[in-house]
C-alpha cells in the first residue's frame, strides 16, 4: 500500500467527509483502488491531485455537473467557458443585490416618513411591502440556478439559512444494516438491498430509507418494509421497529460536501429562536435521506439532493 492513502487519511487531510469522497467517485470525478489484502478504498497520488482540483473548483462554486464536463474535456476550452459563465453569474448576482438594496432603502425611507397613527399610511406601507415581495420573487435573472433556496451565494457569509421544515415521522418496520463500517454499509448492504427491492415500500414523504454516520466513521442504514416481511426475509440483516419522532429537516443542495457544515449549523441556529430544542436521547440521531428518486433526475440536476433530519423536541 506504499504511496496510497486510506479514505480516513484523505478525509482528515482535506477536511472533507468520507461520504463526499464516495459521492465524487459515484459521479466519476475520482477513482479509488483496492488491494487484495485490504478491503477499503485507497487513493493514489493521481486521485489526490484530482481531488485537489475538485475542491478548488467547488470553492469557486462550480457545479458538479460542470466539473464533470471540465474533466471530460481534453483542453482548457470548457474550463474557460465555465469560468466565464461564472463571472457573468456573479455580475448578475451583484446587480440583483444592488437592486434589492435600493428597494430596501426606499422602503426604509417611506417607513421613516410614515405616520403610524394614520390608517392610510399603514395601508400604503403594507401595499409597498407586497410590491417588494412580488418584485423579489418574480425578478428574472440567469444567476444562481436555485433562487428558491438561495437568494445569493456570492460568498459563504452571504449564504442564507437553510429552509427548515418540521416533520413527524411515524413508527415503521425496517431492516437495518446494523452499525458497520461505511464500506460495508454502502457496499455489501446496498448490493443486498438492490437485489431485494421487492421488500422496500414507499413511506411518509416518499422517504423509504435513512442513513446516519457515527464519529468513529461507522454508519447504519435502514429501509422501511411492509408488515408481512419477516426476519427470515431480511437475513443476514436485522428486522427492527423504528420509533420515528419529531425532526427538523432541511435540504443540502449540490452534493453532500457541506452536509455536516452549513446545513447542520443552520438548523442549530434556527433552533435557537424556535420553540424546539435538540432531542439528545439515546438512539435518536441526525439522519440523511437522498431525495432524488431516479438517476435521470440526478443527472438532469447535475447533483444529488439530500435532506438532513435532526431529532428535536418541543422546548419545555
Amino acid at each position: 500500500m506504499t504511496g496510497l492513502l486510506k479514505i480516513r487519511e484523505v478525509s482528515t487531510r482535506y477536511d472533507i467527509s468520507a461520504r463526499a469522497l464516495r459521492y465524487y467517485e459515484e459521479m466519476g470525478l475520482i477513482k479509488s483502488t483496492r488491494s487484495a489484502d485490504y478491503a477499503y478504498r485507497l487513493y493514489d497520488q493521481q486521485a489526490v491531485k484530482r481531488l485537489e482540483q475538485i475542491l478548488i473548483l467547488r470553492k469557486l462554486n462550480i457545479s458538479i455537473k460542470d466539473i464533470q464536463l471540465i474533466f471530460q474535456s481534453a483542453g482548457t476550452e470548457i474550463l474557460l467557458e465555465v469560468l466565464e459563465k461564472k463571472t457573468k453569474d456573479i455580475d448578475d448576482e451583484v446587480a440583483l443585490l444592488k437592486e434589492l438594496r435600493n428597494i430596501i432603502l426606499e422602503f426604509i425611507g417611506q417607513i421613516r416618513q410614515a405616520d403610524f397613527g394614520r390608517d392610510a399610511d399603514v395601508k400604503r406601507l403594507y401595499e409597498k411591502a407586497a410590491r417588494i415581495e412580488d418584485h423579489i420573487t418574480n425578478i428574472s435573472y440567469d444567476g444562481n440556478a436555485s433562487p428558491a433556496h438561495r437568494l445569493l451565494d456570492v460568498t459563504d457569509r452571504l449564504k442564507k439559512m437553510p429552509e427548515v421544515r418540521i416533520i413527524q415521522i411515524n413508527p415503521f418496520r425496517a431492516f437495518s444494516s446494523g452499525r458497520d463500517t461505511i464500506e460495508n454499509v454502502l457496499g455489501t448492504f446496498q448490493q443486498w438491498q438492490e437485489a431485494h427491492n421487492h421488500l422496500v415500500r414507499k413511506m411518509l414523504y416518499d422517504a423509504p430509507d435513512f442513513l446516519w454516520f457515527e464519529e468513529d466513521m461507522s454508519a447504519e442504514w435502514i429501509w422501511a418494509v411492509e408488515e408481512w416481511v419477516t426476519q427470515e426475509d431480511v437475513k443476514p440483516y436485522e428486522l427492527i421497529e423504528f420509533e420515528g419522532g419529531l425532526y427538523a429537516a432541511a435540504m443540502s443542495v449540490d452534493g453532500d460536501d457541506d452536509i455536516n457544515g452549513r446545513v447542520y449549523s443552520g438548523i442549530l441556529k434556527w433552533l435557537e429562536s424556535s420553540g424546539f430544542v435538540l432531542d439528545e436521547r439515546h438512539g435518536r440521531r441526525t439522519m440523511g435521506h437522498m431525495v432524488n428518486p431516479t438517476e435521470e433526475i440526478k443527472n438532469a440536476l447535475g447533483y444529488d439532493q439530500m435532506d438532513l433530519y435532526v431529532p428535536i423536541k418541543i422546548r419545555e
